[in-house]
């Protein structure tokens, strides 16, 4: 019997697939596959969010006036050029359904978020995927496979799944060789975790230049993944079209309680991230002490490469891992590598330890 029919682009891709939660046999697997913060939400997100049971029946503020003013009053930003969603790859949908159709171009990394694909593909758009530098995006490369038909140029900066990321006179080379007609998207979503000091995530390209948006998340350092916050900066003009486009209450009701508690408990934040860069640092020392190759990190997880041959490569590792109850990222694109996110202190030691028994005895 026939029925609708969708466009033809769609019926062919694949969906997004996210990091595995259950391992069969074991009860209470660890979940070391989304990168997601074990240090935890700040109290006062918590508490925050505890006090907006009362009111869920509610529809929630439809602009989030309240929760961007306190984004802008901590970052020292302009409310007016600040939209949320759910969660910052809410916004990256949108920005690629504004901006891209048939015939168009989008221009990312090969190894780069996948959301950039599918959605690119979603929209009958053709992506362009750019061969990494180094682990990170290539300046260079991109420019050279910017055409006339290009429209967007998505960043991962630091890049997930690889954890590397471009200084900030990188993404100004790169902006300064782009068209004015193309949307530079700066996509921060680990912005939080870098420690680099020569990293910047985009505020100040966005203020002056008009073809700049950058995206950020409370999912990460913030820990509240589960409520689906996200928040762009853009130019006024970006940012029109993205508040033309989205739902109307995007973003939950006590999403929002939440996220203006965390931003504004900056200590907090100020621990996870010296939390998160203690186990980041440790956990590539210990795994490179066993000659695995793991790539330098500024993001909450790490990749990890395996031999490429023998019986102890990365799908033998996951296996292993798996059956002790701990869960990593496998990747299709990168399949010599495993993602790991950095779990809580008893967590890492316990990685360490079972891929230096893996790494030292039979996979057996």
């Amino acid at each position: 019997m026939a029925g609708p029919k969708a466009h033809n682009w769609i019926a062919g891709m694949a969906p997004y697939v996210p990091g595995k939660a259950k391992v069969e046999g074991v009860a209470s697997p660890v979940k070391l596959s989304s990168n997601e913060c074990v240090y935890g939400a700040s109290p006062r997100a918590l508490e925050a969010f505890k006090q907006s049971a009362d009111t869920l029946l509610r529809y929630p503020e439809a602009d989030s006036a309240e929760l961007r003013q306190a984004i802008a009053g901590v970052y020292g930003l302009d409310a007016e050029r600040i939209v949320c969603g759910a969660g910052s790859d809410d916004l990256l949908t949108l920005l690629i359904h504004s901006y891209a159709g048939p015939g168009d171009e989008v221009i990312y990394s090969q190894y780069g978020f996948m959301v950039y694909p599918v959605q690119t593909k979603a929209v009958g758009a053709t992506g362009v995927p750019v061969p990494n530098k180094n682990w990170a995006a290539d300046v260079d490369g991109i420019l050279g496979a910017v055409t006339d038909k290009t429209k967007l140029v998505f960043i991962d900066n630091p890049n997930n799944p690889t954890g590397a990321y471009l200084p900030w006179s990188e993404i100004e080379r790169l902006h300064a060789g782009l068209p004015e007609e193309v949307l530079l998207v700066l996509d921060a979503a680990y912005a939080e975790c870098v420690t680099a000091a020569d990293y910047k995530a985009g505020e100040e390209m966005v203020e002056r230049a008009g073809n700049v948006i950058m995206t950020r998340t409370f999912s990460k350092m913030y820990a509240l993944a589960g409520l689906r916050v996200g928040w762009g900066y853009g130019a006024p003009e970006i940012i029109d079209i993205l508040n033309r486009v989205r739902m109307p209450f995007n973003v939950c009701l006590p999403g929002q309680p939440a996220a203006i508690a965390a931003v504004r408990d900056t200590a907090h934040l100020a621990a996870s991230v010296a939390f998160n860069k203690e186990w980041r640092d440790a956990l590539t020392a210990g795994l490179s002490a066993l000659g695995l190759d793991v790539v330098e990190s500024q993001t909450n997880f790490v990749l990890v490469g395996f031999p490429q041959e023998g019986a102890f490569d990365a799908a033998a590792a996951n296996a292993f891992l798996s059956k002790n109850g701990y869960i990593v990222r496998a990747l299709p694109s990168l399949p010599h590598h495993l993602r790991i996110s950095i779990g809580t202190a008893e967590q890492n030691r316990a990685v360490i330890a079972l891929l230096t028994e893996f790494m030292n005895g039979s996979p057996e």
